[in-house]
Formats: C-alpha cells, sequence, structure tokens
C-alpha cells in the first residue's frame, strides 16, 4: 500500500491568504522552506492490488492530484462535511470521465447527508458517457463495523472535532485521523497494534476542535504506534522547529511526501 500526502494543512492552508505583501500569512513558519507551503489536507492511498482510495475533496483537490499523477480511482472516503474537506468535490468529473462510472463515496449517513443536501446533483443518476458534472453513489458506512472497499477491510471509527464528529480511518497497520482533539475509548481500541498512525497537530498549544502537541503525544505513550506523521497543521508548525525538536517516531508530513506499508489483508 502506497500512501501519498496530497496536503497536510489546515483549513487555511499555509501560508493563509493576507500579509503585509499579500503573499500570505506564514505565522512561525519560515517561508523559505518549501514544506511548511501546505494545501488542505488530504491522502491517496494506492493499494496494491491496483484500487485507488481517496482521503477526502478538499478545496485544492486538482491540484493535489495533477501535482501527483492521480487521474484514476473509484473510490472517496469522506472523514467530516466540514468546507476543507468537500469544497473540490466538482473536481472528481475529470476522474469521473477517466473510469468510465460513478465514484463510491463511503461515509456516515450524516456525512453523506449533509454532502447530499449540499450537493444533491452530484448523486443524481449519472451522465455517462459525457459526465457534464461529477457523479458520485453513495455507501453508507457503519461505525466501527468493516467494511469492504476497493477489495480491502477498512475500519472507521469515531472521532470528536470539537463541535461535530469526524471519521477516523484504519486499514491493516495504517490509520489516518484527521480534525480530531478527543477521543473515545471505543475508538483508542480501534487505533491498537498500528505500525503507521497520520494525526491532527494543529498546533503547539491547546485547541478547541483539534489536536496540539501534547495531546499527541499523550496518545503516542496510550496508543504506541511506532510512527506518527503529523497532518492538518496551521502556521505554528514550522518545519524546522519540528526537525529539531519533535520526539523519535514522530515526523512532520509535508505535500507530496509519499511512504509505503505491506499490503493489508484482502477483504473476505
Amino acid at each position: 500500500m502506497k500512501v501519498n500526502v496530497l496536503g497536510c494543512g489546515g483549513s487555511s492552508g499555509v501560508p493563509a491568504l493576507g500579509g503585509a505583501d499579500g503573499y500570505g500569512q506564514w505565522g512561525a513558519c519560515d517561508p523559505t522552506e518549501p514544506r511548511n507551503r501546505r494545501s488542505r489536507a488530504s491522502i491517496f492511498l494506492r493499494m496494491d492490488n491496483g484500487a485507488g482510495i481517496l482521503i477526502d475533496t478538499g478545496p485544492d483537490l486538482r491540484a493535489q492530484l495533477l501535482g501527483q499523477g492521480i487521474s484514476t480511482f473509484e473510490s472517496v472516503i469522506y472523514t467530516h462535511a466540514h468546507a476543507d474537506h468537500v469544497a473540490g468535490i466538482d473536481e472528481l468529473r475529470g476522474i469521473n470521465r477517466q473510469i468510465g462510472k460513478a465514484i463510491n463515496a463511503y461515509g456516515t449517513s450524516e456525512v453523506l447527508g449533509e454532502l447530499q443536501e449540499r450537493f444533491g446533483y452530484v448523486f443524481k443518476p449519472n451522465t455517462t458517457p459525457y459526465f457534464f458534472r461529477a457523479a458520485l453513489d453513495a455507501q453508507p458506512v457503519v461505525l466501527r463495523q468493516s467494511v469492504n472497499i476497493g477489495g480491502y477491510a477498512f475500519t472507521l471509527f469515531e472521532q470528536n472535532h470539537g463541535y461535530v464528529t469526524s471519521t477516523g480511518i484504519r486499514c491493516g497497520a495504517f490509520a489516518y485521523s484527521t480534525d480530531v482533539v478527543e477521543l473515545p475509548e471505543e475508538s483508542v481500541e480501534c487505533l491498537r497494534g498500528l505500525h503507521t498512525w497520520m494525526v491532527d497537530c494543529f498546533q503547539k498549544t491547546p485547541h478547541g476542535a483539534h489536536a496540539w502537541l501534547d495531546r499527541v503525544l499523550e496518545w503516542k505513550a496510550l496508543i504506541q504506534p511506532e510512527r506518527i506523521i503529523l497532518t492538518h497543521m496551521g502556521a505554528d508548525m514550522d518545519w524546522g522547529w519540528m526537525q529539531h525538536n519533535l520526539p523519535q517516531g514522530m515526523e512532520a508530513a509535508w505535500d507530496g511526501m509519499s511512504f509505503e506499508l505491506p499490503d493489508p489483508l484482502h477483504a473476505l
């Protein structure tokens, strides 16, 4: 299984719009370090059987897919319905045209319901073969139950994202937890035995809706994955600072990063 980090930034990206010169607000991040330039959080999984699985469709999706040469996949998993994770949904039309059919959209019934309210046209019968608009087939998922996506067993689990609930994703020894500030006990159990965990770490100090550095260190001690990769990072999280200060077994993601893991078992 190959994991491509399409984006690892927060809802405003890094840099955020603005700045005295109009070229962005960088906060504590060094603007001369390319790995501090972060688009909105999303990853892509390419499984050993060829299946491609996108997680979230943020507003930077077109540039992200083009930048990493990704043009075919049949599945997308939605973690929640915030704009920085769904606003690029219309860009999926180009993928529909490549694969010649609708894309399967997985998520909780609540998340898919909200997407259907806001982007109802995307879930109408598709316009094969021309795809005048993006076309998705809703595939509701029950949390903490195994679901077959692309021929592999995935488990989606509940996360507290402040005032809303988000969805964490596990496949084999890999898990992805964007937009999370607290984990229910049942979800902690879903994370036992991990090798690699990509997890939200928006800033160094406490935040009401996102994990911060000390919170991730608490989870590290509790869950004990072999590797933690930080994502959904804001302008407080400078690449150079993290290189010198993160403990062993913890590292920062960067847009364009990729890594491979043993392929998980196929779904039954």
